[in-house]
């Protein structure tokens, strides 16, 4: 089937479904749901942004972003319901969760955020209604974990009242150029139709396009092996430097020499932090461990990475005391 007849199918699907969408809500308005929202509000409507903190829904409806990723007149001009209060979800038949996933203290995945979003919605889903995920999570999670959750707290069944979908996000924070519309999404459904669903409604909010995977666990995994790969490619940096250092010599001067090859990747080393790179490994390496797979090169890449503050930080030591 050629792309323009996919696209021509979706949009014909598009149309026949939006006659039964009553509204769509974002939930969790951080730097990833927030410029959803407002790209949302600007096809459809009514678009409901939810998150828990007052203090948030307060300060965007004074039309202030303290992540800095929207602009005060965006904020202005957008018809985006901002609310704290939960049963504003029940106005929606089509969901879009963007809340975090972070780590826990012993870097195990913490789904506690996930979980809430999924008992909130789930306490107001209606049949025929369909949720989509954006955060980062291990393959199966989508389907294994928060289906059932919703399961539990709607009372409905899972693929035949409501549906599931997965469509990772690509925000790079700060960045002026790679924004939302300019960076293809991956699109995955529970089947054929919820996935030609859910593409439409984000071919009308992203000029790049769609890439439609085949499943919800690829997708799943696609999303989470992009952090990981440039977390790897970072610690390889990070451990030249640190050979280098040893060995010293100047490893910006051997990185330049070395980058006038064609195919020699151009990394550098450097902290890495976040809520993504340094984070969204461990997804992959606890659902690689409970299958019985001990991933011994993404895991040695985060020690390295973990530990170049405290090389840094002795860097600079011994320069400061070579200065006096």
């Amino acid at each position: 089937m050629t792309s323009r007849l996919q696209y021509a199918l979706g949009v014909h699907q598009y149309q026949e479904h939006h006659e039964m969408e009553s509204a769509f809500a974002v939930v969790g308005l951080g730097y990833v749901g927030l410029p959803v929202a407002l790209a949302l509000a600007k096809e459809f409507e009514p678009v409901i942004g939810f998150d828990l903190s007052r203090r948030r829904i307060e300060e965007l409806r004074a039309a202030t972003d303290v992540t800095s990723e929207i602009a005060e007149r965006d904020l202005r001009g957008t018809t985006v319901q901002f609310s704290d209060d939960p049963d504003a979800l029940g106005q929606a038949s089509f969901f879009i969760v963007t809340v975090p996933t972070p780590i826990t203290a012993e870097r195990r995945p913490d789904l506690a955020p996930l979980e809430s979003a999924c008992t909130l919605i789930g306490q107001r889903l209606k049949p025929g209604s369909v949720v989509v995920f954006e955060s980062t999570v291990y393959p199966g999670l989508t389907r294994g974990v928060c289906g059932p959750l919703l399961e539990k707290a709607s009372g409905l069944k899972c693929g035949v009242e409501f549906k599931l979908g997965y469509s990772p996000e690509r925000i790079n924070p700060g960045d002026e150029e790679h924004r939302l519309s300019a960076i293809t999404k991956v699109v995955a459904g529970q089947d054929q139709e919820t996935l030609e669903r859910i593409a439409a409604v984000y071919e009308r909010i992203i000029a790049a396009g769609v890439h439609r995977a085949p499943s919800i666990e690829i997708a799943e995994a696609a999303k989470v092996i992009e952090n990981t790969q440039r977390d790897l490619n970072i610690a390889l940096m990070n451990e030249l430097a640190i050979i280098f250092d040893r060995l010293d010599l100047t490893t910006r001067d051997v990185l330049a020499a070395a980058g006038t090859k064609w195919n020699f990747l151009r990394f550098t080393p450097g902290l890495v932090g976040g809520h993504c790179i340094g984070v969204d490994p461990y997804y992959l390496t606890a659902r690689a461990e409970a299958v019985g797979y001990y991933p011994e090169i993404i895991l040695a890449g985060r020690r390295i990475n973990d530990g170049m503050g405290g090389f840094i930080a002795r860097r600079l030591v011994k320069m400061l005391i070579a200065a006096e």
